[in-house]
């Protein structure tokens, strides 16, 4: 039996360990980095497996590691662990306990995965050489990001990740496919926070005043446009503004307008200058109408790149495991992710799994009746420990 045939034999008599795995953290659900009990359970299930971690990052975060037979590079799997503000909208048997929070992104689901994926490559190891790293990580769902503070905390101190591997869900991927996609793939995600200040009053009478309502609209449009003539056809970009807020009537205009909204992109260059941009057209609109208008720019996640190079082997190793047919060719996504961080600095992949239900009864990420089909966590910790076994071979 071969070193793939051994993953998958191992991962299958793990599956109903590693079903009760995701339910107990279903059932439990923390908000971001708040992941207390998360951490403890994953702590716990680690030293039963045997396997060594720190703590210390990003109040809960963990980084195990298993030391193969023989030196050799370091390929680091991850896995986020928080769950959202999101009331569980679900009578099945397994739900939140939780009033208000749920795993509605299927985090438990990574989880599990990662957890049976290090049980089974730590019982491999003497058969692999290099250095396995498995991280979980808090507060993706909110800034700053767990990925960011994990590696202000130290988290790669002294080590140098041959490629960092993050799986996601896929609620509308049948289960036993992933998809991957070379190169850019997932969106940078920054709030965009302005303020219209003027002289507000009558509004039959707007000779009077500075109608910020009106100047507030002029920025919004003048937003679009720098979307459509300033940023190169070429590099997908979203600006969206989805909060106005006018607290005035049907004949007063107020002192201040504020507008919030989201810019994604998927080059850090042209990140960077349509902040420089917003900044000025947002100023530079209100003053010619005798207002003012402040602009608070929230640094988000960065863009999410996947190394085409370890991404081709990712892809090629995933057909091994399940087949050419099972491996999709995923399209990019203005959506964002923290594992962005950790693309911007190591070679790194990021692939989703399908979850869905046969019966079309999965629902979406992010809403209250999501609910992921478990007979993924047949694959996914295969597809985990395959992908890893095979960067630690490869060379």
């Amino acid at each position: 039996m071969n070193l793939k045939e051994r993953i998958t034999e191992r991962v299958e008599a793990c599956f109903a360990d590693t079903v009760q795995l995701r339910r107990t953290l279903h059932e439990n659900p923390e908000l971001s980095f708040c992941e207390t009990g998360t951490a403890a359970f994953i702590r716990a299930r680690l030293t039963e497996y045997g396997i060594r971690y720190k703590t210390g990052y990003a109040q809960n975060g963990i980084a195990a590691f298993v030391d193969c037979a023989k030196p050799g590079k370091t390929v680091v799997l991850r896995a986020d662990m928080d769950a959202l503000p999101i009331e569980e909208d679900a009578d099945h048997e397994c739900v939140s306990r939780n009033n208000g929070v749920m795993h509605a992104c299927g985090h438990d689901m990574h989880v599990a995965s990662l957890l049976t994926a290090a049980r089974v490559l730590n019982e491999l190891r003497h058969e692999l050489h290099g250095t396995l790293m498995f991280v979980f990580q808090p507060g993706e769902e909110s800034f700053p990001g767990g990925a960011n503070v994990m590696m202000r905390d130290g988290l790669f101190d002294g080590i140098e990740p041959g490629v960092v591997i993050g799986a996601h869900v896929m609620p509308d991927m049948p289960v036993g496919h992933v998809g991957f996609c070379p190169g850019n793939y997932m969106a940078s995600g920054d709030e965009i926070h302005l303020t219209v200040k003027g002289r507000g009053g009558h509004g039959g009478m707007p000779h009077l005043l500075t109608d910020n309502v009106l100047i507030a609209c002029q920025i919004v449009v003048a937003m679009q446009q720098l979307v459509a003539r300033v940023v190169p056809a070429t590099v997908p970009a979203v600006l969206s503004f989805g909060k106005i807020i006018a607290n005035g009537a049907t004949n007063i205009i107020p002192d201040t307008v504020y507008m919030a909204g989201t810019l994604r992109m998927m080059s850090e260059q042209w990140r960077a200058e349509m902040k420089k941009r917003i900044r000025k057209v947002a100023v530079g609109i209100a003053e010619s109408f005798g207002a003012q208008c402040d602009v608070d720019i929230k640094d988000g996640y960065p863009s999410v790149y996947n190394d085409p190079l370890a991404t081709a082997t990712a892809s090629r190793l995933a057909e091994q495991l399940l087949g050419a047919g099972n491996v999709e060719q995923m399209k990019v996504r203005m959506t964002a992710e923290d594992f962005g961080y950790y693309t911007q600095k190591y070679p790194s992949v990021f692939y989703r799994f399908g979850v869905a239900r046969p019966d079309g009864t999965t629902g979406n990420v992010h809403t209250s009746h999501f609910l992921p089909d478990e007979q993924a966590l047949k694959t996914s910790p295969a597809v985990m420990a395959w992908l890893a076994a095979g960067f630690l071979m490869s060379e």
